[in-house]
């Protein structure tokens, strides 16, 4: 596979400080190296000169961390755009909701996408299959991104890792090609 003749868009979902308040969140996390996968593909991306788009979470539950009035609303070091990056600002779970980045997206003539992020199962799940909808050729890269324990309707504790492996299961050759760090990046 030849990926880098796609030209394809990295979309780095939620990689902000106010994830690793895991408590908040369900209090295990899986998949502690995602941060740093995703810099890793950020890097190469930046080297192939490929577009990147950044997408935050304004949460709009003044409690949360990713609140805009919160220090956990920045996005992490690890992946910190550059100034001649796009960031974009969601307050749904989908990347595409409440903003421009479809039209973005189509204005420069994007029809493929990588995402990584945070969190497997919510944001990043919702926007791969929105942008698999949306006619966009997606990859997800299942170790650039984690996610946390979640209780069931039962109150039974559901591993991260088993939500992970699931949602990624969920939406592998349905509404995305799943790679790995290494796979995508021997694809450029």
């Amino acid at each position: 596979m030849d990926l880098k003749s796609k030209k394809p868009a990295l979309l780095l979902i939620d990689i902000q400080l106010g994830l690793d308040e895991w408590d908040y969140y369900g209090g295990n996390r899986n998949n502690l190296r995602a941060e740093y996968n995703a810099a890793k593909i950020l890097q190469e991306w930046r080297l192939l000169a490929l577009p990147v788009y950044h997408v935050k979470h304004s949460s709009q539950n003044p409690d949360s961390p990713l609140h805009v009035s919160k220090p956990g609303f920045e996005i992490k070091e690890e992946v910190r755009p550059q100034k001649d990056e796009m960031v974009i600002t969601k307050t749904e779970n989908s990347a595409f909701i409440g903003n421009d980045l479809e039209q973005q997206l189509h204005n420069a003539n994007i029809s493929t996408l990588v995402v990584v992020g945070l969190t497997t199962n919510h944001c990043v799940s919702t926007s791969v299959r929105m942008a698999s909808n949306l006619g966009f050729e997606t990859f997800l890269i299942a170790d650039a991104t984690a996610t946390f324990d979640r209780v069931g309707i039962n109150g039974e504790t559901f591993d991260a890792e088993l939500v992970h492996q699931t949602t990624l299961a969920s939406l592998n050759e349905e509404f995305a090609t799943i790679l790995t760090t290494d796979l995508l990046l021997s694809a450029l």
